[in-house]
Order: C-alpha cells, then sequence, then structure tokens
C-alpha cells in the first residue's frame, strides 16, 4: 500500500546545510541491488490453504524530484510557494515485514529510511503536488518505523479467494465472506478512501488531493501515520468499514495523543459492482474529527480585538469536525479506467491534519500501456478543483497561516485547479521510471499568483 503524504511539521527537521541524495546513496543502491537480484525472498512455496505463507519480507525504493520554473507573484508570504526557479527530491526506502502467528493472524512491521524535502518545504498549494513529501524534511537520512500492527481475518464462508504476497500482505487462501480487524500503528488511508487508480505516489499520480479526497482530514501524525483500530464486513458484493483513530496532539504536529482523548472516526460503505462488463466500486465515507480545534471566526475576532495577526492556535478548544466523500471508480475497458472523487467537510473550523481544503472535486483516467504493447506501463490524466470556505477566506485574508498555504494576504480569492499528466514506463521488472507534470492555477486560494508549471521524474523500484 502507498506511503500518506504531507510536508512540513511545527518543529522542524534541521534544514538544508550540506544537503544532498548522496547521503542516502547506500540504502538506495542496496535496495536497487535487492529488487534487481531477488536478495530478499518470501518463505519459498506457492501458498495454498493447506499451506499459507508463514511469513515474508519485501522491500521498495522511491525517489522523486520535482521542479518549476518562475512564476508571476506581485507579494508572497511566510506559507508561500517559492516564485522563482525551484527544485527538490524526497527519497526513501523501506523494508515490509509479515509473520503469521497463528491461522487468521498475522504481524507487519515497515522500517523506512526518509532524507528530503517537498517544493518550498511542502508549502503553497493546498493540493500540495508530492505525495512523497512529508511534512516534515531533513537533509540527513533517519529511520522511522511507520507501521507496526495486527491483522486477523475471520472466514465467514463463501468462496475461497487466493491471496498473493506482497507489502504488508501473507500470500494465502481466505473466504470471500470475512471481517478483517486491524489494531496498531498504520495509516487511516491504508484502509479508507483507497482506490485503484489514484492512490499510490509512488506508482500513480502524485498530487495531495488526487491522490486522496482533498476534503478528507484524516487522523495523522506529521508523516501521515496514526494509532487506531479498525474492522471490515465482506460480504459478496458490499464491504463496511469503520474505524477509530488517534489525532495529533495539535493540528499539524508530529506527536500523537495517547489513549484517544482526541480522535477520528470513519464509517465507509462500499459495494462493487459492474458496468460495461467492467468492475467497478462505489465507496461513501463520513468522518469525524473531535479535538481541540480552532473556529475561523474566533481567530479573525481575536486578531481584530487584540490588533494583531489572527492567529488558530490562540483560540482552540474542544470541538467536533465532519466530512463526507463520495469515491468512484470504474473500469471502462480492458485497458481504461476511470474514476471519480467528491469531498466535503466543516469549513468554519481549521484543517487538522491534512490540508487546507474545504470541497474537492477530482477526477481521471488511467489507461494501461497493453493497448501498445506495454503492459507494465501505465498512463494517467486527472484534474482536481479544490476550494475553501468563506470563514477560510477571511482568515487568510487577515494575514493567518494553515497548515500548508498562507501568503499574507489574499486580495483575490479563487478556486485551486490542478492538472496532472504522467507516464510510468517499466524499465526492469520490479523497476519503473516516471515522467509527471502538474500545471497548478491559482496556487493557495490566490489568483494574484501562478499559474505554475511542475515537471518531476520518479524512480520506483520493489520485490
Amino acid at each position: 500500500m502507498s506511503r500518506p503524504r504531507p510536508g512540513r511539521s511545527i518543529v522542524p527537521f534541521p534544514k538544508r546545510e550540506g544537503r544532498t541524495a548522496s547521503r542516502l546513496l547506500f540504502v538506495s543502491a542496496g535496495l536497487l541491488a535487492a529488487c534487481a537480484t531477488g536478495a530478499f525472498a518470501d518463505s519459498g512455496d506457492e501458498p495454498d490453504a493447506v499451506n499459507p505463507e508463514i511469513y515474508d519480507v519485501h522491500a521498495q525504493f522511491t525517489e522523486v524530484t520535482q521542479y518549476h520554473p518562475p512564476f508571476a507573484s506581485p507579494y508572497r508570504g511566510p506559507n508561500s510557494l517559492d516564485p522563482g526557479h525551484r527544485g527538490d527530491e524526497t527519497i526513501d526506502g523501506t523494508v515490509f515485514a509479515g509473520v503469521r502467528l497463528f491461522p487468521g493472524l498475522a504481524a507487519y512491521a515497515d522500517a523506512e529510511v526518509d532524507q528530503g524535502f517537498g517544493l518550498s518545504d511542502t508549502l503553497g498549494v493546498a493540493g500540495f503536488p508530492s505525495g512523497e513529501a512529508y511534512k516534515v524534511g531533513s537533509a540527513e537520512p533517519y529511520v522511522r518505523l511507520p507501521r507496526a500492527f495486527l491483522r486477523e481475518t475471520i472466514d465467514l464462508g463463501g468462496e475461497a479467494q487466493t491471496v498473493k504476497s506482497d507489502q504488508n500482505q501473507l500470500a494465502g487462501t481466505h473466504a470471500a465472506d470475512n471481517i478483517t480487524i486491524t489494531l496498531g500503528k498504520f495509516s487511516v488511508t491504508d484502509i479508507f478512501d483507497t482506490n485503484d487508480y489514484a492512490h499510490d505516489p509512488k506508482q500513480d499520480f502524485l498530487n495531495w488531493s488526487i491522490i486522496d479526497a482533498g476534503a478528507f482530514d484524516y487522523a495523522a501524525d506529521a508523516w501521515g501515520y496514526t494509532y487506531g483500530a479498525a474492522a471490515e464486513w465482506t460480504q459478496s458484493w458490499w464491504t463496511l468499514r469503520g474505524g477509530v483513530f488517534d489525532l495529533s496532539r495539535v493540528p499539524n504536529d508530529r506527536a500523537l495523543v495517547r489513549g484517544f482523548g482526541q480522535f477520528e472516526t470513519d464509517a465507509e460503505l462500499e459495494v462493487r459492482e459492474q458496468f460495461f462488463g467492467q468492475n467497478g466500486k462505489v465507496k461513501l465515507l463520513a468522518f469525524l474529527n473531535r479535538g481541540r480545534m480552532a473556529d475561523y471566526n474566533d481567530a479573525v475576532r481575536e486578531g481584530e480585538a487584540t490588533g494583531t495577526v489572527p492567529s488558530v492556535a490562540k483560540v482552540r478548544r474542544y470541538a467536533s469536525r465532519p466530512g463526507l466523500i463520495l469515491n468512484v471508480q470504474q473500469g471502462l475497458t480492458e485497458t481504461l479506467g476511470a474514476f471519480l472523487r467528491i469531498s466535503v467537510n466543516d469549513g468554519h473550523k481549521e484543517a487538522y491534519e491534512f490540508t487546507e481544503v474545504n470541497r474537492s472535486v477530482s477526477g481521471g483516467l488511467s489507461l494501461s500501456g497493453k493497448a501498445w504493447g506495454r503492459d507494465d506501463d501505465t498512463v494517467g490524466l486527472a484534474g482536481v478543483i479544490n476550494g475553501i470556505s468563506g470563514d477560510a477566506r477571511a482568515y487568510l485574508a487577515a494575514g493567518g497561516l494553515g497548515i500548508l498555504i498562507g501568503d499574507g494576504r489574499l486580495e483575490h480569492y479563487d478556486t485551486e485547479r490542478i492538472l496532472e499528466l504522467y507516464y510510468k514506463a517499466s524499465v526492469v521488472e520490479g523497476v519503473d521510471l516516471s515522467a509527471d507534470i502538474q500545471r497548478v492555477e491559482n496556487p493557495g486560494y490566490n489568483a494574484d499568483r501562478g499559474p505554475v508549471s511542475i515537471f518531476a521524474l520518479r524512480i520506483h523500484a520493489e520485490i
């Protein structure tokens, strides 16, 4: 599954002095060699119902380099996208390990090394252009444990289905009708709001508000992970999911609240169907964040009363923030698929974890290279329109800063409109090279700045 997104934390890592990708060269070289030679191996024979896979180890490496040329910018603020020539890269390598503890119960843990920065320290665009950029940037490689969880699958009957060995997935079989329980540390988007055509920044689209619903303010630390529990009940043509997760201690923080003192709840219904003789899915997701968060109007009033720039940090109190997401994917032909996401949330409250988007519509197409004899290649085209509430506009216009955006003023608001095109080419088995271009109009909802074109190269290897 894909790693979650985000860019810069409240307590940032050391800045760019001496920043160089060579400091992670040993990691990338080792993982690429492993992918090329098969140095990591799974547990052996092809698993089946009698002989399921007992353990497995997988690995991946991803590097994304992005660049944009200068663009129109009559002014800028603390959270603005740099209007000059700008290029940045992110690099990460991950080892995924899984072991079967009992029939139906498995434990998984991922170890990851990260280095690099998103463009402008992952600031300036609500629909940020790289899902490989966290809210934490570092010139030095650092090690993390993004996932460590247990997963129990309880068979309820129906046809036996084969599961292949994959990242965080042991090979074996399970019944088509089942209950799956996941408990521990992982990403909310590992389970909720998934989409086969737009969800993995390592292999498909890069933009935050295309790979996820823009208004899905899902519980996460600054790297996009959290502690929680989720249950999934699958019966023939439908699945019902529910979960509860820890929010950060304060919005956009690296530390999570323990014990669900501040939390998010999610409920998602998935319906599987066929149109045009091709498989499709329709998902409806409702979420609710409950924690200490600010009302934009309170922040503006406090700023006016004190003659200062409004700050959401000064007026936070315990409150709720709901949201709703429609997520559709549909195969159109054997090689062509389409997707659509529509999402909204409560625009009176500040963004808590993800980004400043109160309503979003995204959609696009994904075409397999099988159509021209390149079975493992993919080309994707997608667009997204993001918007914010009147309360959020007033806060930004008064000079307030958000998680990702804040130009010091907002005189001419317009929706953020983004178009993305990528081509992923298979180099050898397990190694892909992608070219990506995005066109961003009104970055940070500011019609006085931009548009800006963003170019990217991505290399990804996995076994």
